[in-house]
């Protein structure tokens, strides 16, 4: 297996690319989603995650290409809630009528109870860091249609699955994991371009990061997160912003990602920063 599943010059907004024969990567403007299962099972297959506002027909229509015309996923899982990755998640819960699974501590912001802090303007990063005042921050509503992940672990509908908890980008953050090839979807709990910085984000240049920082509320369970994630020692991991990343690449980057944690990913200021680094 190549280090890099797939070249950057290849992968762009709204065209889906293979990452196993049972996993596929849709990118929508600067956020990914996975639709796992393979298309010779048209009736098992999972959306991890929901993409952008006002990109659910594009998620459909893939979804038909991969699995045949009103074929619909058994479930919804989440990684996280954030808009950017349930951004359709009403509007497909509407029209396929599926069941969406969380967190528990994801729950409260899904269900219209919460709404996540407001982005962090002030944090050290680029043009998107400063632009992220205009994101959306508010909870959505999804009612009786959201349900908590399991206790022991296992992903609903995903029987070779593990969720891990990943939290630091958000309280019920989580990742998933396939022990068999060891394949991880992390969602944002890190990330493989440096989400914060327009240029960056624009040229989609692969380089490891922690997630996204002006989102971030806590550093400190970020890394332990990090951590957790590197002990696993995934083979490929699909992140939530970034190109894929795979083989001996990803094993080095993440681990210097965990020993440098500090350096590479802990702003220098920002209002949920501010003296942490003279703590550590």
């Amino acid at each position: 297996m190549k280090d890099r599943l797939i070249p950057v010059t290849s992968v762009s907004s709204g065209l889906e690319q293979p990452i196993t024969p049972d996993i596929h990567c849709l990118p929508i403007q600067v956020v990914n989603l996975c639709f796992v299962g393979s298309p010779v099972r048209p009736d098992e297959w999972v959306l991890v995650d929901a993409g952008m506002p006002k990109s659910a027909e594009q998620i459909i229509a893939t979804a038909s290409e991969l699995y045949g015309e009103g074929k619909k996923p058994q479930a919804i899982i989440l990684t996280h809630g954030h808009f950017d990755h349930v951004g359709a998640v009403e509007e497909l819960v509407d029209y396929w009528n599926v069941p969406v699974y969380a967190h528990e501590l994801e729950l409260p912001f899904l269900t219209g109870q919460m709404d996540y802090p407001e982005p962090d303007t002030s944090v050290e990063g680029g043009l998107v860091a400063k632009m992220s005042r205009m994101f959306p921050n508010e909870g959505i509503d999804l009612g009786s249609n959201v349900y908590k992940l399991p206790d022991d672990g296992s992903v609903p509908h995903m029987p070779e699955w593990q969720w891990v908890h990943t939290p630091g980008h958000t309280q019920g953050h989580v990742s998933l994991f396939r022990e068999k090839d060891r394949t991880m979807i992390a969602g944002d709990a890190f990330i493989t371009v440096k989400q914060e910085y327009l240029f960056k984000v624009l040229t989609q240049e692969m380089e490891i990061s922690g997630p996204p920082r002006y989102l971030t509320t806590d550093w400190d369970a970020a890394w332990d997160s990090v951590r957790k994630l590197e002990a696993l020692k995934p083979n490929i991991a699909v992140t939530g912003h970034g190109h894929p990343m795979a083989g001996e690449e990803l094993r080095e980057n993440l681990s210097r990602l965990v020993q440098d944690f500090e350096k590479i990913a802990i702003p220098d200021h920002g209002k949920f920063v501010d003296g942490k680094k003279n703590d550590t």
